[in-house]
């Protein structure tokens, strides 16, 4: 089958950009799984402070990207449109009412991939009646609805799919040597720091916002030095971009006083070598997210196939993500019972196992597989069956 990808890859790189990447590039890469992409690079934002935002040369990109879609769909006869809804908020939406009235039309089968979690919460319970009208009768109905875990059907479920889909996020694996390499220099810092203590690499590797948990973060961060474990001191590297000026300069402000003096590094935006070299250092992620839009963070994936324990929170789909039981969830907005996980979390083995859970359900070839035969029962061969 055919299939028209209408979404942005990076820049500017975030999670919902880097699988939309993995999966033009994988689905190219493997041809025998029966799906051939054509991809409309569909960027409206220079940078992670314009997502989102509205400004007047943002109509005539959309307008040039939609374009080029109807040309693409005629030239080669694609039904299928694949597409990544807005998150809950005004001006994305209003941006996607926009491009399905102009490309509903055109293309046969929709497929929405729910990489942001909360839109259908949103219009349910927040939007006006015209906002709810207005997404019912330009987005409702797709043809397939693909979500990141079980506990976000939701949104599916509010604009009418007419199928469902369970396809979690991946990457590719970074450390493929890992039993021969990294997995022992695991062993052996674990060994370290249970018999002689020391500073414990703490990495924070997100968006550097307030609902990231980033403030969360550091305060936990903080009590678990006043009143840790002797032997033990906590240090955090928090890498990634801020999102407003101002909240840098808070960031800034809280890490001068005297509980956190010499605990934090902010080494800022990271990628390629820079961005191994802070996952193969860490001890422990943390990731005391609350953000109302968190679909399936990509960094934790990557704290899992790194060997890392993670502490992060009870929050939308994040604990299907982990084994059944894992001691590293934490209730949002709560910096003390972060500060006691990163305690225990920093001197376990969960690392490992996490390492293991990764393998089984997060390899870059399994989603790209899953999503293929996710996409293929939209549209099946003449004469086949839909499975």
């Amino acid at each position: 089958m055919k299939l028209l990808v209408f979404a942005h890859v990076p820049p500017p790189h975030h999670g919902q950009s880097q699988m939309v990447q993995y999966l033009v590039d994988g689905l190219r890469a493997r041809p025998e799984l029966g799906v051939e992409v054509f991809h409309v690079d569909a960027r409206f934002s220079d940078g992670l402070q314009d997502v989102g935002t509205a400004r007047g040369g943002k109509v005539f990109q959309l307008l040039r990207y939609c374009a080029q879609a109807v040309r693409l769909r005629w030239r080669h006869g694609i039904r299928t449109l694949y597409y990544v809804p807005s998150p809950p908020a005004r001006t994305p939406l209003i941006r996607d009412w926009m491009i399905f009235a102009l490309l509903r039309p055109w293309f046969r089968h929709r497929v929405y991939h729910w990489e942001a979690a909360g839109l259908g919460e949103w219009l349910e319970d927040r939007a006006s009646a015209w906002e709810r009208l207005g997404s019912r009768c330009l987005l409702g109905r797709p043809d397939l609805s693909i979500v990141l875990a079980e506990s976000n059907r939701r949104d599916a479920d509010v604009f009418g799919s007419r199928r469902t889909a369970v396809v979690p996020n991946a990457i590719e694996d970074p450390c493929p040597e890992f039993e021969n390499d990294l997995g022992p220099a695991r062993r052996a810092r674990l060994e370290q720091l249970r018999s002689r203590g020391g500073s414990v690499r703490v990495l924070f590797l997100a968006l550097n916002s307030r609902d990231k948990g980033l403030f969360d973060a550091l305060d936990a961060v903080a009590l678990a030095n006043a009143g840790g474990r002797a032997g033990l001191r906590f240090h955090l590297t928090v890498a990634g971009a801020f999102p407003e000026p101002a909240l840098e300069t808070e960031f800034r402000d809280r890490c001068r006083r005297a509980d956190l003096e010499g605990a934090v590094t902010h080494i800022g935006f990271v990628s390629g070598a820079h961005k191994a070299a802070a996952w193969r250092d860490a001890d422990v992620f943390l990731f005391p997210t609350y953000y109302a839009n968190e679909g399936q963070p990509v960094g934790l994936i990557e704290a899992m196939a790194y060997g890392i324990p993670a502490v992060t929170t009870r929050w939308r789909g994040i604990p299907e993500m982990l084994p059944e039981g894992y001691p590293g969830l934490v209730s949002p907005r709560d910096p003390r019972a972060v500060a006691v996980r990163l305690e225990a979390l920093a001197l376990s083995d969960e690392g490992f196992a996490l390492r293991r859970r990764f393998l089984a359900h997060f390899t870059l070839e399994r989603y790209v597989s899953r999503m293929a035969q996710a996409i293929r029962s939209v549209d099946p061969p003449t004469g086949a069956r839909s499975p």
